[in-house]
This record gives C-alpha cells, structure tokens and sequence, in this order.
C-alpha cells in the first residue's frame, strides 16, 4: 500500500516501466529544483514534498540557505621565496574573471528576449528517475543538453552583441599581493567579492596560496632557521670564524672560541636570529647551525708529528692485551657499501644455507 502511495505521488502508475518513470517525471520533473529526492523528503525545502517531515523544531531537518546564491572560489598559487617571507614583499597579480556586461545589464539581450527552456523547465538540469526495485527509486542528474545549464535560451538576432548573449563579459584586473614578514608556506590571502560575477549571483573570493621555495642555505622550522655548516677538523678543535650572509642582506660574524670542541653533527643557535613573528615582526626565532667536521686524507702528515699530535691530545687510553693464538687481519675501504649495501646483502641471499652467498672475504696476513 506505501509503494502504491509512492507512485501515485511521483505520477506513474505501480506497472510503469523505467522508460515511463524518466518520460512521465523526468524532464518536466516534480515543480521542484535540483536537490535530492529524498532530500526534499527529510529536509523542509519547496516540492511536493517539502514539509512532509518538516515542522520538527520549526524548521525541518535540514537548514534554509539564505541571501543569494555564492559563486566558486578561485584559487592561485604565489611562489614566494624564503626571503620574501623574511622581508615582506608586495607582488601584483594579473587576473582575468568574468564581469557582469554592462551593455546588457548581464540580461543576455533586450526584454523578453531570454526564454525559460522547456527541455529543463528553466532549472538547467535534467532529472531522470528509474525505478530500482520495489518502493526504491533513483534520481540521475545531468546538465541541459539544450541550454548548457543556464536555464534560458535566447535566439541568435537577439543575443547582446558585447556578450553574445552570455551575461557576462572577460576582464582584466591587477591584484596587489601583500606578503606580510613571517608569513608561512600553504598559508591563504582572501580577496573577498573578486571572483567571476554572474547574474543574481554573489561573487566569489579569489583566494592565494603562497608556495615557498626551496632556499640554498636556509631551511624554515616554524620562527627558527636551520642551516648546516662544514668546519674542518683543526678548526673544531682550535677555534673559527664563520660569516653567515642573512635574509635581509646583513652579514653575521659567528665566531667560536679556541678549545671549545665542536662535535660532528652538534647544534648550535644564535637567539634571536630566526624568522619574524607573524603580525609581530619585532619578535623573532631562532637561527640553529649544524655543525659537519671535514676529516684530513689519509696520511696527511708524517709519522712523527702524528706522534706530536698523538701527545697533545692527551695520547693514547692502555692498549688491549692480545692473546698469543690471536689472528691479525687487514681492514679494507667498502667505499659506502657496508652493512645493507650491496655487498652486505650477500649474506642475506639464502638464510636456510649460510654458508650460501658469502663471496667477500676478508686478506690475510
């Protein structure tokens, strides 16, 4: 008896075949837009069936859009460096968007020209409903073949002929881009109102994306900076100066005192030297430096002053007693290819036969 009901109220008869349900509801539809069918059940909106389970709560379901219809968003993208994040910077932005035509008033021709179409009933969308078993329907959507979505046809004589009758005309516009100092990479600047305009449609925002690039020397960590830095052996030991050429173009003079050891990959910071705040550009990170010790070549010097050497650093700790049947073997050079390189992964070619794959060995003396 509910399936009866149904059909009676989508206006085909319970025997109807698929092809009757599209030609009965689905091109002059229900008297209603484009939503869900079972939207239009649940929720309070307009149709036939709007306010069947409306009432609750004195609004139905589901909220009423109020105030006109919004436009899309558009979206660009600013490559910025890191220095422009640094400093601040004003970039302009060359846009073309549709404006509504003046010559037309963004009607398409003169009075009365535009007809509603008759193929979508001015809705610009076409609604076709099959039937998928009993008491269940589907609802397919799909724009006007005959008005390109647009819900009006026009004949050729009367088309405006500044916008040929589409409403709108392309303009150019300049956007001026502030890139406020501390900025940061994906963050957004809105230009409310300054996307396409339609008619009876509230324009929508253009939208910038900055999109940081990837800087020589520095790396940004939120307000601080990161940088690595290669100091030779004798300078981790003895003492150096380093200068540090900066975002604004100033020059740091960095300097660490003789006999402070600098250990291979050690961090050090100098406050105050990082990125500006966000709307607060007095206030800013730190600058951290990583510190890579360059080792001397093999056999740099002789044996004698490696024994000068040898003394000065503090000389060395008791050597390990050596049993008699010990076995002396030679050390070789892998260049890069140890544990998990390629040569380590011999060992791992068979792990039920280990005796298997074991092609490097060691020279004996």
């Amino acid at each position: 008896m509910a399936d009866n009901k149904l059909y009676e109220a989508l206006g085909v008869s319970r025997g109807a075949s698929d092809s009757e349900i599209r030609r009965e509801g689905g091109d002059s539809g229900f008297g209603f837009g484009p939503e869900d069918l079972f939207g239009n059940f649940f929720g309070g909106g307009g149709g036939p069936f709007g306010g069947l389970f409306g009432g609750f709560g004195g609004g139905g379901m589901r909220g009423q859009r109020r105030g006109p219809r919004k436009g899309e968003n558009t979206i660009h993208r600013l490559k910025v460096t890191l220095e422009d994040l640094y400093n601040g910077k004003i970039s302009k932005l060359q846009l073309s968007r549709n404006t509504v035509c003046t010559a037309c008033g963004g009607k398409g021709g003169p009075a009365g020209a535009l007809q509603p179409c008759r193929t979508c009933n001015g809705r610009g969308i076409k609604i076709t409903v099959t039937q998928l078993g009993p008491g269940m329907v589907q609802q397919m959507q799909s724009r006007c073949p005959d008005c390109y979505g647009e819900g009006e046809v026009i004949n050729e004589r009367d088309r405006c002929q500044s916008c040929l009758g589409r409403k709108v005309t392309q303009q150019t516009k300049i956007l001026e881009v502030h890139v406020d100092k501390g900025m940061r990479d994906e963050q957004r600047i809105t230009f409310h109102g300054e996307g396409d305009q339609m008619p009876g449609v509230e324009p929508g925002d253009v939208i910038i994306v900055l999109q940081e690039k990837p800087h020589e020397t520095f790396q940004r960590n939120g307000s601080d900076l990161l940088m690595k830095y290669t100091v030779s052996l004798t300078e981790a030991l003895c003492g150096f100066s380093m200068v540090v050429k900066h975002l604004d173009g100033r020059n740091l003079c960095i300097k660490h005192p003789p006999g402070s050891v600098l250990e291979p990959g050690c961090v050090r910071g100098v406050l105050g030297e990082g990125m500006p705040m966000y709307k607060n550009p007095y206030e800013k990170g730190d600058l951290y430096i990583r510190f890579e010790i360059a080792f001397p070549e093999n056999y740099f010097t002789t044996e004698g002053k490696l024994k000068e050497l040898e003394k000065l650093l503090g000389g060395r700790p008791a050597p390990v007693p050596i049993p008699a049947e010990a076995e002396e073997v030679n050390m070789t050079e892998f260049e890069g290819q140890g544990p998990g390189g390629p040569r380590g992964h011999a060992y791992d070619e068979d792990d039920d036969h280990p005796h298997m794959g074991q092609h490097v060995q060691c020279a004996h003396q």
